[in-house]
């Protein structure tokens, strides 16, 4: 992707501050987080450029949401909560940031005539289903108000898609590890633990049996599959693992 105008939803987390750092050198960048999970540090370095902007705001604000999105060629919206235990105790917080703040986008991004929608979200849509690998065309089973907020947005992806003509592609992410990915936080999955525990000579917990499988994706591959999914003419749910 080069000399388009980008605006990242949730720029200054773990994925989006990842994507930023990609395009950062070929194109016009606008970042926009309230910092309630991102963090400055993650930017910092891209503040710096003249062709960034950072809009400190929530997705839950129409208007600056509408604002930062004037003349965007692509969108890449990250910003969520993205705890599943911070969904259970307060669900309508999640309703909120995830689908209402999603909806804000979409209306942003089909009144200032964006290209593409790229949706961040979640193998937690599927449960626990048994039938292993998880396809795109299972039927979703959410076990908590965040996945079930990140069904209602991929609905919300495909009905803009079909009434507005906006074309939107919702990124189904597997177990995402990689740099600026914080262990202490509660939705790190176990490869940043081990690490964390592994430089500090700590033991490495594994609860079970051990004969649990998880999928495992490196946030380089994820933010390779979002330009991929701005850059295509697919539209529609994918699967983003290893």
């Amino acid at each position: 992707m080069q000399d388009k105008r980008v605006a990242i939803t949730g720029g200054a987390g773990f994925i989006g501050s990842n994507i930023a750092e990609e395009l950062s050198p070929r194109n016009e960048l606008i970042i926009v987080d309230d910092l309630s999970t991102g963090r400055p540090e993650n930017i910092a370095h891209l503040r710096r450029l003249p062709n960034v902007t950072f809009r400190q705001g929530s997705i839950l604000d129409l208007a600056l949401v509408r604002d930062a999105l004037r003349g965007v060629d692509y969108v890449f919206h990250l910003a969520a909560m993205a705890s599943v235990p911070q969904s259970i105790e307060d669900p309508l917080r999640a309703e909120q940031v995830n689908t209402l703040g999603t909806l804000h986008v979409l209306i942003a991004a089909r009144d200032s005539g964006v290209k593409k929608v790229v949706f961040s979200s979640s193998c937690a849509v599927y449960g626990d289903t048994p039938s292993l690998p998880a396809r795109e065309d299972m039927a979703p089973q959410p076990l908590s108000p965040y996945a079930v907020t990140k069904a209602a947005a991929e609905h919300y992806c495909s009905v803009f898609g079909h009434v507005y003509g906006l074309p939107a592609a919702a990124l189904r992410y597997f177990n995402v590890y990689g740099p600026r990915q914080d262990p202490r936080s509660q939705y790190a999955a176990v490869v940043p633990k081990f690490i964390s525990r592994a430089l500090q000579g700590a033991p490495l917990t594994i609860f079970g049996d051990g004969q649990q499988t998880r999928d495992f994706v490196y946030v380089r591959d994820v933010v390779a599959a979002n330009i991929a999914a701005a850059e295509s003419d697919a539209s529609g749910v994918f699967n983003i693992g290893s």
